[in-house]
């Protein structure tokens, strides 16, 4: 046998003996055991010393378990009027809801729920503070306690216990403190008031949730001021770090860290809220008995480009989002054909340039002034007789406007160049989203020709207003301003708004104060005055121009009886203006001439007594 097979029978022998096979598995039992053990350790010490398992983070699993963060929401800047009187501002609400859990403690275990022994307590507060009664408190309250003893964690208090103002708030804390009890706590939501109602609206906007689902995520502006100006109004939120409970509940007193909120800048217009309280009262009679589809109100000082009032209709509740149908804010987004109160820059240009003679009479061609294949009359058709370029601004006449255009450039271009000078066709850089430019007429001679009397170009009201300023201001054009300031309550920085000078299209003053006087004549003189007694200010000269303009549809330029924009532009006192009030009223379902007059009269009335009495008044103090 040789050596090879004696070897295999010794093992096999080995083999077959059962204290042999014990021992050959005890070997492996205890080698394995002893591989597992440096295996775990190893695996032990790795996770001790870098801290993750699968590549997560066991510290920052551990502090997210117990350590927590909430973010605290920056106040939003209020908008103000002129004198500070508020216009928008922030008024977070509350709900409020009571903590049972029993493991809701404090230092030194301090019980913060509330305990079933002062449920009535409780219900009794809230009874003398919100509209809960008490027996609706404690049916919510026990409604919390389960049947087999165990509670809820927290219970909310429905309808009745939400939006609880701040004043509330503060009371039933302090009821709480008196009586020494614990549980009832407040959520806070936040909340936009206007308290002035339809008051500018389109201007100053609205806010929403910026996320419907989870309000604590702020408001948006939206519309006007607040769409705007929300960078600057709303600020930046902080944050908080505190320590929480297994439920995920902050402890009490447990801050670890702060980042303060930096609030919203505070927004002061250039809006008078007297006036344009009074302009609102104005418009709704008005809107009420001539019914149009809209109409558009601007107040302005003339020496600066304030705007102390503008409004629209319709309009609607910024708080309570009631009347929200018309979303364009029509002062700056829509654009129209003025009509004749554009008569105003055409008589000015043509004196630049030496073509006005205010004393000349114009040729009326029989049928009308002959435009291409068209002619043009006036709205007497000529019936009243030869006038003179004077007469022609205040008896509203397209003959004499066509007749000063084609005088200056039969191609049309010179009184172009006026519309631009004039800031036409492009936008006032208001900041307003949404701002149109207009449109200036093409290079057809006809529609050139066309504009000079309102027709055939398109403008804003701001761009009206601003190009008024030139003849208010004996050719000086201001950009229409409607801040006053921005003001940073925290550090005290105020940014103040200055008059800002936007071009001359008027180079002789002597012009613009002739055009002011001829104005005049179209509220004074009784035989070719358009307005004749129709507008009126106690105590001064009114300088103002009428317009009626077609309004285009899709088959060209509407036929119906009132399918027209009326308008009316007002500089008063007319001699070294103050004031400039310009009205528009769209497709009224009835018109008379007085119409406008119901919101000028007694508007401008206001004013100039309002300016009487704070001359007085620094007259007196000056004294």
């Amino acid at each position: 046998m040789s050596k090879k097979n004696k070897i295999k029978n010794f093992v096999k022998k080995k083999n077959l003996n059962p204290m042999n096979n014990r021992k050959k598995v005890g070997i492996i039992l205890f080698a394995t055991s002893i591989g597992l053990f440096f295996l775990f350790a190893f695996r032990l010490t790795y996770i001790v010393a870098v801290g993750k398992v699968a590549g997560v983070s066991l510290p920052e699993k551990t502090a997210n378990l117990y350590q927590g963060s909430s973010v605290v929401k920056a106040k939003r800047g209020a908008i103000l009027d002129r004198n500070g009187v508020v216009i928008a501002e922030d008024a977070t609400s509350y709900s409020v809801y009571a903590i049972l859990s029993e493991t809701y403690l404090g230092e030194e275990n301090k019980k913060l729920y509330a305990q079933k022994k002062d449920f009535d307590a409780l219900a009794e507060i809230l009874d003398r503070n919100t509209e809960l009664s008490k027996d609706e408190a404690l049916k919510y309250l026990n409604g919390g306690v389960n049947e087999d003893g165990t509670v809820k964690f927290q219970v909310e208090f429905g309808n009745r216990g939400k939006n609880i103002t701040l004043e509330t708030r503060q009371k039933i804390e302090e009821d709480l403190k008196k009586s020494k009890l614990a549980g009832l706590y407040f959520e806070g939501h936040p909340a936009r008031i206007y308290p002035n109602g339809v008051f500018a609206s389109h201007f100053i906007g609205y806010t929403d949730s910026v996320d419907a689902e989870d309000d604590s995520k702020g408001l948006v502006g939206k519309m006007g001021i607040e769409e705007s100006y929300n960078d600057v109004l709303k600020g930046q939120d902080g944050k908080i770090d505190y320590e929480k409970d297994v439920y995920g509940n902050p402890l009490p007193g447990t801050i670890a860290s702060e980042k303060k909120a930096v609030d919203g800048k505070d927004i002061y217009t250039t809006i008078d809220s007297r006036i344009q309280s009074q302009l609102e009262s104005l418009m709704d009679p008005v809107l009420e008995e001539y019914k149009p589809e809209n109409m558009t109100a601007m107040l302005m000082k003339a020496k600066t480009g304030e705007i102390l009032a503008m409004s629209q209709r319709p309009s609607f509740n910024p708080e309570t989002k009631e009347g929200i149908k018309e979303w364009r804010n029509l002062l700056v987004e829509d654009r129209f054909e003025p009509g004749s109160t554009m008569k105003l820059f055409t008589s000015a240009a043509a004196m630049q340039e030496g073509k006005f003679n205010p004393n000349a009479t114009f040729a009326y061609p029989e049928g009308g002034y002959p435009l291409d294949d068209r002619k043009v009359n006036d709205h007497d058709f000529g019936v009243v007789g030869p006038l003179t370029f004077r007469q022609a601004i205040s008896w509203s006449s397209n003959v004499g406007m066509l007749t000063l255009e084609q005088a200056m450039d039969p191609s049309g271009q010179v009184w172009k160049s006026y519309l631009e000078k004039f800031g036409f066709g492009k936008s006032t850089k208001s900041g307003l989203a949404g701002e149109s430019a207009g449109e200036l007429p093409g290079d057809n001679w006809v529609d050139i020709a066309m504009s000079s009397f309102g027709q055939a170009i398109s403008v804003t009201n701001f761009q009206m207003m601003q190009a008024y300023t030139a003849i208010a201001n004996d050719g000086s054009m201001l950009k229409p301003q409607y801040i006053s300031k921005i003001v940073d309550n925290k550090t005290g920085e105020e940014k103040v708004t200055q008059p800002e000078k936007v071009g001359q299209p008027i180079i002789t003053p002597q012009a613009a104060s002739d055009i002011r006087t001829y104005m005049i004549d179209t509220v004074e003189d009784p035989n070719y005055g358009i307005a004749y007694d129709v507008y009126k200010v106690p105590g001064y000269h009114v300088a103002a121009k009428t317009g009626t303009a077609q309004i285009t549809g899709e088959g060209g330029y509407m036929a119906g009886l009132t399918d027209y924009t009326y308008s009316v532009v007002e500089m008063v006192p007319a001699d070294n203006p103050e004031y400039i009030l310009y009205l528009t009223m769209q497709k009224p379902q009835t018109y008379t001439r007085d119409a406008l007059a119901k919101i000028a009269n007694p508007l401008m009335k206001v004013v100039m007594d309002s300016m009487d009495s704070d001359s007085a008044t620094t007259e007196d103090v000056a004294k």
